[in-house]
């Protein structure tokens, strides 16, 4: 059974950092490329960076790009999101989400993804 578990979330003042972590288990994960998508009260769940298998490519949403930073490391099956900045409109559900490694289409469409976190909480207070 595939699991997908992030941490790291919480309260952060404007201007603050985060680092959320998210572990699958269940798959192999250097087979999948990694996204980190978020979605606040009332809105759509949108994306915010992805990661390709090796770690060697990444792409970021406008809103997070510059203050933002997807990692991985395959030998821990991990994959990170680094935020610095923080602003109140990053609050948020973050999830980690996981699809195959040759999987076509654009990695900012959730449909792409095979499987999800429970996500995260992230609250940036002003």
């Amino acid at each position: 059974q595939v699991q997908l578990v992030e941490s790291g979330g919480g309260l952060v003042q404007a201007g603050g950092s985060l680092r959320l972590s998210c572990a699958p288990s269940g798959l192999t994960f250097s087979s999948y490329k990694m996204g980190w998508f978020r979605q606040a009260p009332g809105k759509e769940r949108e994306f915010v960076a992805a990661i390709n298998w090796s770690g060697g490519t990444a792409s970021y949403a406008d809103s997070v790009r510059g203050r933002s930073t997807i990692s991985r490391d395959n030998t821990k099956n991990t994959v990170y999101l680094q935020m610095n900045r923080l602003k109140p409109e990053d609050t948020a559900v973050y999830y980690c989400a996981a699809k195959p490694r040759y999987s076509r289409g654009s990695d900012d469409y959730t449909d792409g993804y095979d499987y999800w976190g429970q996500g995260t909480q992230v609250t940036v207070s002003s």
